[in-house]
């Protein structure tokens, strides 16, 4: 089973003050470029995998599609995700992304932010999606970069010149990684970039698209704390697709 961090008092006190949490989808950086990457939405059935509050949920809902599927493992993301969803053709279903099984060819749409590396078994989980999408379906997710998240201890060193630079060390070593974020000891799995994306290509899919998320100038002028996101990519957003 995988570690549920998000049931930990401490840890999802501190997490629900994010502003992704707090505005949603306006509040994640990011989410220009992943809307960017989806397909139409209209009639779809969409499987939305670590949804969290269910902020995409609800947004894939309104954007046409026609049923929603949002899977977590956390109860407090379960709870909550209920208590702000109206819409009946929305389900919310608390289950481990480890041994998750979907029915097979049930879906249009896979989407994932930010939860796949979590997961220790991935290549698992990629079969699991490919045979519960229809032929023409499309898998879009999002991770922490291999390159984010490789290092021990992974923090911005400061140079004397003032300028940041963030570890690289360990990048080829994959495996477990436990960082402190809001909690001590958070379990994460550090794939390199290879991996991840082979793990696609032999399961079945083909890559429809890559980015590696870095803030617009208009975002930095409006948000200067985003500059820092230039030295390093903290996200890997990819759009993959059923023949």
């Amino acid at each position: 089973m995988a570690q549920n961090i998000y049931d930990n008092a401490a840890f999802f006190a501190g997490y629900s003050q994010l502003p992704r949490q707090v505005q949603g989808l306006d509040g994640a950086p990011e989410w220009p470029a992943i809307r960017a990457m989806l397909p139409s939405l209209t009639g779809k059935r969409v499987v939305d995998l670590g949804c969290g509050f269910g902020w995409a949920s609800r947004w894939m809902h309104e954007q046409g599609a026609a049923s929603v599927l949002g899977i977590d493992l956390s109860e407090n993301m379960i709870e909550r995700a209920r208590a702000d969803t109206p819409y009946p053709a929305i389900d919310y279903q608390r289950a481990d992304l480890e041994t998750l099984e979907l029915p097979k060819a049930s879906f249009d749409l896979a989407y994932s932010a930010l939860a796949f590396h979590y997961v220790s078994d991935f290549e698992r989980l990629v079969r699991m999606v490919h045979a519960a999408l229809v032929s023409g379906g499309d898998f879009v997710f999002t991770i922490e970069h291999p390159i984010f998240m490789a290092a021990d201890k992974p923090q911005w060193i400061s140079g004397d010149d003032g300028r940041k630079t963030w570890p690289v060390n360990g990048y080829s070593i994959e495996g477990e990684r436990r960082t402190d974020w809001f909690a001590k000891g958070v379990l994460k799995y550090h794939r390199t970039m290879a991996t991840t994306l082979n793990s696609l290509v032999t399961n079945g899919f083909t890559i429809r698209e890559i980015r590696e998320f870095a803030p617009t100038a208009d975002q930095i002028r409006q948000f200067p704390s985003l500059a820092e996101e230039l030295e390093r990519p903290m996200m890997l957003l990819v759009a993959a697709h059923r023949p």
